[in-house]
């Protein structure tokens, strides 16, 4: 069961860090953000049309989950405290509230009181913070390890591409040494995180350093 909670959280990871980096528009952001957590199309239309959104302040309130919403410029903190004093808040039991103007982002949860403040561009580093959204409870183990969950996603996407790039290496002659591929580069980045190479991003520098698109093959096969 763990695996697939862990699964989901990969892909919300990489949903929300699309979100994040995306350009700010003010009237998609909250229904964006809940679809990065795997709201449904359906119930997305539903509080776009009004018929599900219980909000009193004009945001976006979703009942027994989240009142979320974007505010003018410099007025984050303001709108986090009336969300948090908002009647419907309360009536509908969100468990949290969100305020954004796409220069900063504050949330809490209302269950045990925790905050997040940040520059909205970072706010993909907290996404564990809201996995409950997405029926996870297991929050606090994923929240715990969220960067390998970072990490889990970025090197999901690299294999797909490299597949995707070379489809022959899919195949039971070449699986044993694209697993082994894939191991040593996670041990490199691993060693990078804990220091075993003694300097600040050495695997990555050199790659960098040393390689462009048509050679970093060669690259890795020698460092390797």
């Amino acid at each position: 069961m763990i695996d697939g909670w862990i699964m989901n959280a990969v892909e919300i990871e990489e949903a929300v860090s699309q979100l994040a980096g995306a350009p700010f528009d003010s009237e998609e952001f909250p229904f964006a953000f809940l679809e990065a957590f795997g709201n449904k199309q359906t119930t997305l239309k539903k509080l776009r049309s009004g018929s599900s959104n219980q909000s009193d302040l004009g945001g976006v309130l979703q009942r027994n989950h989240i009142h979320l919403q974007v505010c003018p410029e410099g007025e984050v903190t303001a709108t986090l405290t009336a969300l948090r004093e908002s009647g419907a808040t309360r009536r509908y039991k969100a468990k949290f509230i969100l305020a954004t103007d796409g220069k900063s982002f504050e949330a809490e949860n209302l269950v045990d009181g925790e905050t997040i403040a940040c520059d909205y561009p970072k706010f993909h580093d907290y996404f564990g913070f809201f996995l409950a959204l997405a029926g996870i409870t297991t929050v606090k183990q994923i929240r715990e390890n969220a960067f390998d969950i970072k990490a889990t996603g970025r090197l999901n996407r690299l294999y797909v591409e490299l597949l995707k790039e070379n489809p022959d290496w899919d195949g039971d002659d070449r699986r044993e040494e694209m697993n082994h591929f894939m191991a040593r580069l996670i041990f490199c980045f691993f060693a990078e995180d804990t220091n075993i190479f003694h300097s600040d991003g050495l695997f990555t520098a050199t790659v960098q350093q040393m390689s462009d698109a048509l050679n970093t093959h060669e690259v890795l096969s020698e460092l390797f």
